[in-house]
């Protein structure tokens, strides 16, 4: 796959970058580097070697769900800064216009 001025323009368009023209020519030359790299792996022969969608056999390990115990609300808000006796005051935050 040839790097090309266009898809340089093309790729920065998509991602909402500009580059200058030095940018553009290191660029260029990094994409290439790695498509010959990408390439390079097709040399390989993978003949009877299954497609590897995950690096482990195991799936989903989760540790068992136990419930705890929890703190109280009172013990909770005893620790806040400001509190109306059952809920954390907070400074407002959204102010309408």
């Amino acid at each position: 796959m040839e790097v090309t001025e266009e898809l340089i323009d093309n790729l920065s368009n998509l991602a909402r970058l500009e580059f200058s023209a030095a940018e553009k020519v290191e660029l260029r030359n990094d994409l290439q580097r790695m498509i010959r790299f990408v390439e390079k792996l097709g040399e390989l022969d993978t003949t009877g070697v299954e497609p590897l969608l995950h690096m482990s056999p195991e799936t989903n390990v989760l540790r068992d769900d136990i419930p705890g115990g929890s703190v109280s609300r009172s013990a909770a808000l005893s620790n806040a800064p400001a509190t109306d006796g059952t809920y954390f005051k907070v400074p407002k935050v959204i102010r309408k216009p």
